[in-house]
């Protein structure tokens, strides 16, 4: 049984990685497990200059999930390159980096960067509903995405993901945008776009008022979307959106996903990357399945 995979050119142990914005550099779940178990880390959204994010409250828990407002608070890709890509590269496992933005030439001038620095990967993040510029004004369309993919493909040689929002009629059309810009792969879903009130103080529980819904609750619409772009992309697609097990790994992987990653699954149990990677191989064992490969797209639909 063979559980390592080529994800557009990312050699990686296993198909298992967690997603950005929910493992932020990877120090703090270090405490828990060695981060050499899983195949990658994405690491949080990095932009060219330091972000604040947006003003608290910033969280809320929601039914089988949460609504996060974070804002991409980072503290900048010269720090990160400082401080933490360091460490990092000495936890055995594949570093992505997810680069973020707010106007084309952010996303190109971080890209820059980034090329030269001993990294796995990019995940060019278009899809981030939670600020007021960038991310959403660019991913929503096929124009917008190819736009900025082309022109990020221009100086970046390493492995470019493009990652993509659900909050649009048609997934398909920014997908083959990122496809027909450049992209090594496709990374979806992003969170859902969503909003929760207090019935007291008839005020929005989030200070921004909307944030990015995640979680188990979203899981049938990401596998849906998962399924959707595979049927009209040729390029491999990193599938997420409320794993929390092997199980849950393996329908994305059916779906189309040649690997998965796991965003809110860390904050209900810091073991979920692992476990979910012993899941996989169990589920590969009870079925005779050698290898990742034999998963992938095999979904028999009625």
């Amino acid at each position: 049984m063979n559980t390592e995979v080529n994800f557009a050119g990312i050699k990686m142990k296993n198909p298992v990685t967690v997603a950005s914005g929910t493992f932020g550099y990877g120090r703090e779940y270090s405490q828990f497990f060695d981060l050499s178990e899983i195949g990658g880390i994405i690491t949080k959204g990095t932009s060219l200059k330091p972000r604040n994010g947006n003003k608290p409250s910033r969280i809320y828990e929601t039914p089988s999930g949460m609504l996060n407002s974070i804002g991409l608070q980072n503290p900048g890709v010269e720090y990160f390159l400082e401080y933490d890509l360091p460490w990092l590269k000495k936890q055995n496992t594949a570093v992505i980096v997810n680069a973020c933005g707010s106007t084309i030439e952010d996303y190109v001038e971080v890209c820059k960067i980034l090329n030269k620095a001993d990294i796995d990967g990019v995940e060019l993040n278009l899809s981030c509903p939670n600020v007021k510029a960038g991310c959403l004004a660019f991913g929503t369309t096929y124009e917008g995405v190819k736009e900025v993919t082309s022109k990020v493909r221009k100086v970046l040689d390493k492995p470019l993901i493009v990652k993509l929002t659900p909050n649009v009629t048609d997934i398909t059309l920014p997908a083959k945008a990122a496809q027909d810009a450049g992209a090594d792969a496709v990374s979806l879903i992003n969170t859902l776009l969503g909003m929760s009130i207090n019935i007291n103080t008839r005020k929005p529980h989030l200070a921004n008022n909307t944030g990015g819904l995640s979680g188990p609750a979203v899981k049938p619409v990401a596998v849906r979307m998962v399924y959707q772009v595979a049927q009209a992309i040729d390029i491999p697609i990193l599938g997420m959106g409320g794993i929390v097990n092997g199980d849950d790994a393996i329908e994305f992987m059916l779906a189309g996903a040649s690997a998965i990653s796991i965003g809110a699954g860390n904050f209900i149990d810091p073991y979920t990357s692992v476990n979910t990677v012993k899941g996989i191989e169990d589920y590969m064992k009870k079925h005779n399945i050698e290898k990742i490969e034999d998963i992938v797209g095999k979904v028999q639909m009625n």
